[in-house]
């Protein structure tokens, strides 16, 4: 009820709002994608989790992967974005010739593509049908598996630490760090330089990228906090399985992941003045109860 219009607000900002075309905010566009799929598909399938229904193994598996497939193209986007912001405070006299409107769309499409790959993985075979089949047939069941669908049941432990964790977020998270720390250390020096007559622009140019690399940066901190919490009870169910894990701390973790695709349209209102400016704008054109005219009696 909230990431769903939230988002959607973003992308509709996005497209009335000409100033808001640069790549940085079509990776944007992509991150709020990705967010409105996790409000519109990913919670109510979690829900359906919860409940536990009995299914086909493979029919589980079907509604576990879209979690995986959507915060995989969250963190390439954010990714994305980071490298971005590198460039422009690294080569902005050259930034409009390498980053352009194809090679942008490019590199959404090769952050959505290498997610489905990533989030289908286990249903290429990296999953627990296995002991889901030895469990069936020593009971003396025929056929495809029927279980109670649990993600813990058909995800397997090893992919979601060794695979998922260690190699697609972990890294990418540490290398946007890195990039962030770059781009402040590099507005930093531009902006300490001494301020000449010609020097206007260039110190507002820097101040402009300082306020949005700050907001951006907030926005892959609210990533990292909302997420590291429950691949952290992973690497517990995985290292340590005799672990006793309460109930509500998985919920609480659960529960993060879910309200960080509610986080990041707030961060822009609040934070980017040209959404926040557009934001208005949408509310007041389509959304503010307008007074009615006044009726002319004579007529």
């Amino acid at each position: 009820l909230v990431s769903v219009p939230g988002n959607v607000l973003v992308i509709w900002a996005v497209k009335v709002n000409q100033a808001l075309r640069d790549a940085t905010f079509c990776f944007i566009v992509s991150l709020a994608v990705a967010d409105v799929a996790v409000g519109a598909l990913v919670i109510p399938l979690a829900i359906l989790i919860n409940i536990g229904p009995q299914t086909y193994f493979h029919t589980c598996l079907m509604v576990a992967c879209p979690v995986l497939i959507l915060t995989q193209s969250s963190i390439l986007a954010l990714l994305a974005i980071a490298v971005d912001r590198y460039l422009r405070v690294k080569i902005p006299l050259r930034y409009k010739m390498v980053v352009t409107p194809r090679r942008a769309a490019v590199a959404i499409a090769g952050c959505w593509i290498l997610s489905l790959v990533v989030g289908l993985t286990p249903m290429f075979g990296w999953n627990n049908l296995n002991a889901v089949e030895r469990a069936w047939a020593a009971n003396g069941s025929m056929g495809e598996p029927v279980i109670k669908c649990e993600f813990e049941k058909v995800i397997s432990m090893e992919y979601m630490v060794y695979f998922n964790f260690f190699v697609w977020v972990l890294p990418p998270l540490l290398l946007m760090v890195l990039i962030y720390l770059e781009v402040f250390y590099l507005i930093r020096k531009q902006l300490n330089k001494k301020v000449s007559a010609s020097s206007g622009d260039p110190q507002k140019y820097y101040g402009k990228e300082l306020k949005i690399a700050k907001s951006l940066a907030l926005i892959l901190f609210l990533f990292a906090l909302s997420w590291l919490p429950l691949h952290i009870l992973n690497c517990i169910t995985l290292f340590c399985p005799s672990c006793h894990k309460p109930s509500i701390l998985t919920y609480i973790a659960i529960f993060l992941t879910h309200g960080n695709s509610a986080m990041n349209p707030i961060v822009y209102a609040f934070r980017i003045q040209k959404f926040r400016v557009t934001f208005l704008k949408i509310w007041n054109d389509h959304f503010r109860c307008q007074p009615a005219p006044p009726i002319d009696e004579d007529l």
